[in-house]
């Protein structure tokens, strides 16, 4: 069996801490069992590793998440960089495209997809391994999880299933997606199952589809396409027209964290970072990121969020509008991360037409590099506020300590390697930086030093 967990989101639903880059996937917010902080993507792998089914699993989402993808989950799962967002069929059609050319999965073997944004109880994982065996005795296109109801949500879909069965799985009878409340009402009293977006099917069932849909069956070929593929859904397009599927009841803790209300049920602390909340403001919360207290009184059952990237206050019950008030905004991130660190955009200002001007705070953690880059314009001061490292800049190769300071010119090729944790501050005059700037990414830092040496010749 493969496992391929689904990565995506607009980085809305938990906006100020979630953006374009820093989904509520790695918001690390949650309570780990061995004492901390994690986020929701090291929660999912922290609980495949203890199911051992790690090594059965890759990683789909889009490419500009990928380096902080495997940042939180430690490089133990591959990651599979999606050039644009096309929706989780088309997700699933890459995925098992990938594992079909890479020779890891055959026609008859069986992929599971799965939401990587759920929490769940640290047995969920475990039910995976009864999937292909479900498969094989039902003869069911597809196999599902869903989970027993604890209200009735008009924020989940449901799953009719159609009485269980001897094997403890049961026919689906219907799907129903995100009901009104009183049709929700009723699905509880049929005794309909919210479904946790867990999809079992074999590679040559998804090809099939593939097919269906008119699109090639070679990995490089439907990469190519993907800029024109139309968004599509698992759900609406393969599941819900399944000749025959089947699901398994999952008894334990099951949640989908898609707003404010529901992280904040997870949480062990009513307060995070600077802040305090008066007894009269029950059942409110603070998470805030910005250097600045924040102070709730006479106001109960709010969420009060900070962050570099702007401030929410909202009645917990009505956070969830924050996605359609922020609609299709051009939010830029002020707040990123990567395999190598973190950064902070303080300030950004226009000072004429020609001209912006950026302050960052940049963290580069012990042992990484930023990886090699081209400033094609403008130039940059630095000042390294803490740690040491080497600096290369043209081919030289610089040791660099707190308190120094220097300055990246226009068409300089550069690089930072942190001994220790570095933190620093830079002030950029000109474009900002994009993924066009970024020459090598991933390499050793001699093989770093070594290209930008040869970029020099060039």
């Amino acid at each position: 069996m493969h496992i391929v967990l689904l990565c995506g989101g607009s980085g809305k639903r938990l906006w100020p801490l979630s953006n374009e880059l820093r989904s509520k996937l790695f918001v690390d917010i949650l309570p780990s069992p061995a004492g901390g902080r994690e986020s929701m993507i090291s929660r999912i792998c922290r609980q495949l590793d203890s199911s051992r089914l790690t090594d059965s699993a890759i990683i789909i989402s889009h490419r500009d998440q990928a380096s902080i993808t495997a940042r939180h989950t430690q490089d133990k799962i591959p990651v599979i960089g999606e050039p644009y967002k096309r929706g989780t069929f088309t997700a699933a059609a890459l995925a098992t495209l990938y594992l079909q050319s890479s020779r890891m999965a055959k026609n008859d073997d069986v992929i599971c997809i799965a939401p990587a944004d759920v929490f769940a109880g640290e047995d969920f994982f475990g039910n995976f391994r009864s999937l292909p065996d479900i498969l094989k005795q039902s003869q069911a296109d597809i196999a599902l999880i869903g989970t027993r109801p604890t209200h009735a949500s008009e924020q989940y879909g449901y799953i009719l299933p159609g009485g269980v069965e001897r094997n403890a799985y049961a026919p689906v009878t219907q799907f129903i997606e995100k009901p009104e409340a009183a049709i929700a009402e009723n699905l509880l009293q049929r005794g309909a199952l919210w479904n946790c977006g867990v999809y079992a099917f074999t590679v040559a069932f998804m090809i099939s589809h593939i097919e269906k849909m008119g699109l090639p069956v070679h990995y490089d070929q439907l990469s190519s396409l993907y800029e024109v593929l139309p968004e599509r859904s698992f759900d609406k397009h393969v599941a819900e027209k399944a000749q025959r599927a089947v699901v398994l009841p999952y008894k334990g803790v099951w949640q989908d964290i898609g707003s404010w209300d529901t992280l904040c049920a997870q949480l062990d602390s009513h307060v995070f970072g600077h802040g305090e909340i008066s007894e009269s403001s029950f059942d409110s919360y603070i998470v805030n990121e910005l250097p600045y207290p924040m102070q709730i009184i006479g106001v109960p059952g709010i969420i009060a969020a900070a962050s570099p990237d702007g401030i929410l206050i909202a009645n917990k019950n009505n956070s969830n509008e924050i996605k359609a008030q922020l609609g299709s905004l051009p939010l830029k991130p002020m707040y990123g991360e990567a395999t190598w660190g973190s950064y902070r955009v303080i300030e950004s200002s226009i000072e004429d037409e020609n001209t912006t001007v950026t302050t960052l705070n940049t963290t580069v953690l012990p042992g990484k590099h930023i990886g090699l880059h081209w400033h094609r314009a403008g130039c940059s001061a630095w000042t390294v506020l803490a740690g040491s490292g080497h600096l290369l800049i043209n081919g030289q190769v610089t040791q660099v300590t707190i308190g120094n300071q220097f300055k990246i010119t226009s068409d300089s090729v550069y690089s930072i390697l942190a001994e220790t944790r570095m933190v620093i501050l830079e002030v950029r005059i000109g474009e900002p930086e994009d993924e066009k700037n970024i020459l090598f990414k991933n390499e050793d830092w001699n093989i770093i030093v070594e290209l930008a040496g040869s970029y020099e010749t060039k």
